[in-house]
């Protein structure tokens, strides 16, 4: 520490070349990984074959560990002692809590602070944290990070934490310039206040930063809409730490060579492959493929090689001379989801139906259900109506709308506003999706 950010790529592969042999030093301290790397050529990690040969390592393997096998086999004595524990960040499963030293802190409070670098806010700014607080990282590691740019935070967490209808208020007063938090709570915070009859896109805020949950460019579109800001995206894992964020210039020049945007990854703190899904072997520049992340400083207990993330990505490379982030490459998530409801036969994809709504202008908010009326399967629309629109003409042309779409013919049902905001308030992600048969 510091780490510098790199001026070329040439300066990353000497990085990548040092710490790739640390990175499989320290995993072969750890009893899990006996037997598995004794094969591998520390002298030769830069060929690709040589580096291939060391396993993949997915989420099924550490749940296969029990805690006392996790902390004892996986695990390695830091020299500088645990600080504190990160959640992992799934979704499904029993979460595993990674033990962090002093050193990886230091490491992961730079990942996060980079964010701020590359989206363009800096000292001086003020910055409304709503992700949520506690066991898992990213909000109070965001908030740590942008304290060490000069920026000042109001760690409000998640509404769990203080009510969202104080944190509209504290947004108000308080007039912060950047709001960070997930995207769903945004949108719920959007809904909140227009039933107050708030006008958020007239606040202070002039940049919403997300993390935590895919971003569609529907839902991007609402958020700015909404906030009366420019959207900003970030990418990162429990695993590995905040690994990389939409760069200011590139969106600013407005992707102007067509071939698009997507997260500049820090490739001098995390080695990055993206890989067949299922034979692991490398795929194209530009084609989708799972990535695979080997963190080069945040490994001082967690010795994780080759992690298979679960995300499905594109990845190009750097383009230099666009910034000083354009050292870095870029990646997109391909936003493929297996969240769907099979109703009479039609599969409607979570994803595809969000989107779908969310650029329905007069709708503010909604949920979707499949319930079981008279022995049929039915597909159940909860929405709630801007105050300048008819509800009975909306709903009745979300019913077409949703029938010519996804070729099924919903129940529309128009709540009163406020409703799913009171409903949605104790959770930290909306629970818009709901199998009630």
């Amino acid at each position: 520490m510091p780490l510098e950010l790199p001026k070329s790529r040439a300066q990353i592969a000497a990085l990548q070349r040092e710490r790739k042999r640390v990175a499989l030093a320290q995993a072969q301290r750890s009893p899990f990984y006996r037997g598995k790397l004794e094969h591998v050529n520390a002298d030769r990690l830069d060929d690709p074959e040589e580096w291939r040969r060391i396993p993949i390592l997915d989420k099924e393997m550490l749940r296969a560990l029990s805690d006392r096998e996790f902390y004892d086999s996986f695990c390695v004595r830091p020299a500088d002692g645990i600080a504190e524990y990160w959640r992992s960040g799934g979704a499904t499963g029993r979460p595993l809590f990674y033990p962090r030293s002093p050193t990886d802190i230091r490491y992961g409070v730079l990942s996060f602070a980079r964010v701020f670098d590359c989206i363009g806010c800096g000292a001086g700014e003020r910055v409304h944290d709503s992700f949520p607080l506690g066991i898992h990282p990213v909000g109070h590691a965001f908030a740590r990070a942008a304290q060490s740019r000069g920026i000042a935070v109001n760690w409000a967490g998640a509404g769990t934490t203080t009510p969202s209808q104080l944190q509209l208020e504290l947004v108000d007063r308080l007039r912060p310039t950047v709001w960070m938090g997930m995207s769903s709570y945004g949108l719920h915070l959007a809904n909140l206040a227009e039933v107050a009859g708030v006008d958020l896109a007239a606040s202070a805020v002039e940049t919403v930063v997300c993390s935590a949950e895919p971003l569609s460019q529907a839902k991007r579109e609402k958020l700015g809409r909404a906030w009366g800001a420019r959207v900003r995206d970030t990418f990162g894992m429990t695993e590995a730490g905040m690994m990389g964020a939409e760069d200011a210039i590139l969106e600013e020049n407005n992707r102007a060579d067509g071939r698009g945007g997507g997260f500049r990854i820090w490739t001098d703190m995390y080695f990055v492959e993206v890989v067949h899904p299922e034979t692991h072997a490398p795929v194209a520049e530009g084609e989708v493929g799972a990535l695979v992340v080997t963190p080069l400083w945040m490994n001082n207990v967690t010795p994780f090689l080759r992690w298979l993330s679960g995300d499905l990505v594109t990845l190009r490379e750097a383009d230099d001379g666009r910034g000083p982030f354009s050292v870095f490459p870029l990646v997109r998530h391909a936003h493929r989801t297996a969240g769907f409801f099979k109703v009479r036969g039609v599969n409607v994809g979570h994803a595809e139906f969000e989107d779908f709504m969310f650029r329905v202008p007069e709708v503010s908010d909604f949920k979707c259900e499949t319930v079981a009326t008279g022995g049929l399967d039915q597909l159940r629309v909860s929405i709630e109506v801007k105050r300048t629109a008819d509800p009975g003409t909306v709903a009745a042309a979300l019913a077409d709308a949703v029938k010519r779409t996804f070729e099924i013919t919903p129940e529309v049902a128009v709540l009163e506003t406020g409703t799913l905001a009171r409903e949605f308030e104790a959770s930290v992600k909306a629970p818009r999706f709901a199998d009630r048969r």
